[in-house]
Parts: C-alpha cells; structure tokens; sequence
C-alpha cells in the first residue's frame, strides 16, 4: 500500500511527458518539412544579404520582427486560440508559389512563399484573431526580400538623372561651373560619373525602413506614420544630391583621387545619419502641425 502514492506519481510524470510531447512533435515535424523547403532558399537569399549592399538591412528585419514578437509576448499568450481551416487555403497558396517560383527561377515568388506559408500556419493553429495580432511583424517580413533587377533597374536608372541633375544645380549655386551631360557631371578638373551606386537607392530603402522602424514604435498615428514613410524618400534624393555635390567640391578644390576615395564612403555615412536627424525633425514638426491642428479644431 505505501509503494501507491509513488506510482501515482509516476503516472503523473508520464501523463505530463505524453501532453508535452503530443504538442512538440508536430511542431518538430512542421520545422523539418520547412528546412527542406526552405533552405536552399533562405540560403541564397542571405548570401544576398552579404554581397549586395542594397539589401544589407535585410540581416536586420527578422531579428526586428522577432523582437516585436517578444515585446508583446504577455498580449499574445493571453489571446485564445481558434484554428481556421482557411489557414491551409493560405498555406497552399504559399506552397504553389514556391513551386511555380522554382520552376521559373522567379526569386521573388520562391521567397514570398515562406512568408505565406508561415501566415497560413499561424491561422491554421492559433486563428485570426493571433494573425492580426502579429499581422505587422509579418508584413515586415517582406522588407527582407529584395525586389527583382526589373524592378530595381526602374528605380534606380531614374534616381540617377535626379541625382544628376540636383547635384548639378547645387553645384551652380554655390558658384561652380560645370555641365552635365545625363549621368555624368563635367568639373573644371574632373568628371563625376553618378553610376548606380551612387543612385542614392542604398539610402533610399534604409531610411525607409528606418522611417516604418521609428513611426511605429514612436508614433501613435497611423497618418503621421504614412507622412514619415513618405517623407523619406525625398530626404533620401536631397542627401544623395548633397553628397554628390560634397565629392565634386572635394574634387574641385582639394584632389580629385580624394573624392573619388575615403571621402566618398565617409560622407555616404554622414549624410546617412544628417537624413536620420532630418527625419527626427519631420516628425517633430508633423506632431506640432497636428497640435496646432487639434486646438483650432477645439
């Protein structure tokens, strides 16, 4: 009789161990059907992280959307969870997507399948109400997927001639003499040749991020949200112009090897941050316009 009470607790412990693992193994399961899908892909995608300085921040957005999910933990464990069967219509349409995307070598299509799958995995388990939940660390997601040469080429070949042609009026302004000819700006004593790289499009799509990164963790408003994202891109065009107008002044009065050198990364940084601090103080006079608002509206 005294040997009971010890094997009831042992009952217990495997009750408990049988619970723990019948929630585990699907899990377990779904990740390894996922890494077989999925690897070559991801693979790929952050070795494009790596080489292209134009998706660089890419390293950055998981681990954002990651910390989004555990700032809001305690939220979202106390959600209940009511399992769709849409999720399977969703997982699906990610899963043709990948094969449709790796049938045609379409990049695009073969890595927003994954973003797919895992919204449809989430309504099959958890609902919709745990998807609208997380439903912005997701859609930030596809922020680290970088957009086709197609795409990008329409982007970028116009923010050259922009980049071109406001460089060149700053330059005129501050008195120096130069023609332009498209891309290339012709100095007294060089030439500036606005290639891709100097688009403009690196600190185009970084500050954007940054602009959606900062609006929702310190902006309640969804319309001074959109402002901010908006307002980035002109804030990105005018401190590429700058920058390019900095390398041809240093061109100009100092030695053409030296714009063309150190200069011309260093200044990509500092204009980098000046954009940051422009964005702050957007912001800043966004929120005074919408006092002011407010209290003539009262």
């Amino acid at each position: 009789m005294g040997n009971v009470p010890q094997l009831d607790h042992v009952e217990q412990i495997d009750e408990a161990t049988a619970r723990l693992g019948s929630r585990v193994w699907p899990w377990a399961v779904l990740g390894v059907l996922l890494v077989v899908l999925y690897a070559a892909i991801v693979k790929r995608l952050v070795h494009q992280w790596w080489v292209d300085p134009n998706f660089s921040h890419g390293f950055f957005v998981p681990l954002f959307s990651l910390f989004l999910v555990w700032k809001d933990r305690e939220r979202l464990r106390k959600l209940e969870a009511q399992p769709s069967w849409w999720g399977l219509a969703v997982i699906a349409f990610g899963l043709i997507a990948l094969v449709v995307g790796v049938l045609g070598a379409e990049l695009l299509m073969s890595r927003c399948s994954l973003l797919f799958v895992i919204a449809g995995l989430i309504i099959y388990f958890r609902g919709w109400q745990n998807f609208r939940a997380v439903f912005f660390p997701w859609a930030f997601l596809f922020f680290m997927i970088p957009l086709p040469d197609l795409i990008m080429n329409h982007i970028t070949i116009p923010l050259q001639f922009v980049s071109s042609d406001l460089a060149t009026w700053l330059l005129r302004v501050a008195g120096v003499p130069v023609l332009q000819n498209g891309n290339v700006i012709q100095l007294p004593n060089m030439a500036l040749d606005v290639v891709e790289a100097c688009s403009g499009i690196r600190s185009l799509i970084s500050l954007g991020v940054l602009a959606i990164i900062y609006g929702y963790l310190l902006e309640p408003s969804y319309s001074i949200r959109g402002l901010l994202v908006a307002a980035a891109v002109p804030i990105a065009v005018l401190a590429n112009g700058l920058r390019i107008m900095g390398t041809g002044l240093t061109g100009l009065y100092w030695e053409p090897s030296k714009a063309q050198g150190f200069f011309h990364e260093f200044s990509g940084w500092v204009i980098f941050l000046t954009s940051l601090v422009t964005l702050y103080i957007v912001h800043k006079l966004l929120r005074l316009l919408a006092r002011v608002g407010r209290r003539l509206e009262a």
